[in-house]
């Protein structure tokens, strides 16, 4: 057997990778696309956010709407820096692409990338006003939390613990969204506008989460990169978000 192969059952088993040395070619690349998916959609979900606090009807939803910009920003910085240990230019990367940059909002790109640009689809849409805004930050938030606890697990030992110490912080953001929408809903005309925007974005969120039966997820399985099929992580997040929106009578 060869040693790619050992490799292979050992991180199947659910061994570990510690330092870029160690890391096979194939393994490299899936790695790889999985950080610089990560990283397009903090920073172009940060740029999205920064535009939204001028929408902010209060001086504490500017400061959350301000937080969330912040700390996307941040998180995109922790895995980027782990890219540059595999000799990414990371100065080069972060100004690669337009991360405000927003398709027309009556597109629909389903679940695929654009060309060099790693960010998940739902990224490309723009938000339309406030409670927009919100409803997006919520239900992508949640899909966030859900997706999470497949990062927080993967193989790369480093990129692992960064994920750990975001995890709580995107939490967090879904948690602000839901307390925004609270206040939203408080008035007849608010709830009207944000089952609009759910109808507007929850396809666009499930989108994120790929397709079924996942060749790509097979492979990263192999490498212990993945653990949960895509239809899967989808359905734990459609239940979630109905538990989370129903008390609001979402």
């Amino acid at each position: 057997m060869s040693d790619a192969m050992n490799i292979e059952d050992y991180l199947a088993r659910g061994g570990v990778l510690t330092a870029p040395g160690n890391v096979p070619a194939r393994y490299r690349g899936e790695l790889m696309r999985m950080m610089s998916s990560f990283v397009d959609s903090e920073l172009a979900a940060s740029a999205g956010f920064a535009a939204s606090i001028n929408f902010a009807p209060g001086i504490r939803e500017r400061i959350a709407a301000s937080r969330i910009t912040l700390e996307k920003a941040d998180h995109a910085e922790r895995v980027l820096a782990v890219m540059g240990d595999f000799g990414t230019d990371t100065r080069r990367y972060q100004s690669s692409h337009d991360w405000a940059a927003r398709v027309a909002r009556d597109s629909d790109l389903g679940t695929t990338r654009r060309e060099g640009d790693m960010r998940l689809s739902v990224f490309h849409y723009p938000i339309a006003g406030w409670t927009d805004a919100v409803v997006m930050n919520v239900l992508q938030g949640l899909a966030t939390g859900v997706q999470m606890a497949e990062l927080t697990r993967v193989s790369y030992a480093p990129l692992a613990e960064v994920f750990r110490e975001i995890a709580p912080r995107e939490a967090r953001h879904a948690e602000l969204g839901l307390e925004g929408l609270a206040r939203i809903v408080e008035t007849d005309a608010g709830r009207a506008e944000a089952r609009a925007s759910i109808a507007y974005w929850r396809p666009r969120v499930a989108a994120g989460f790929g397709v079924a039966h996942s060749a790509r997820h097979d492979t990263q399985a192999r490498f212990g990169l993945r653990h949960t099929p895509n239809e899967t992580l989808l359905d734990r997040w459609e239940q979630l978000a109905r538990d989370r929106l129903a008390p609001l009578d979402l």
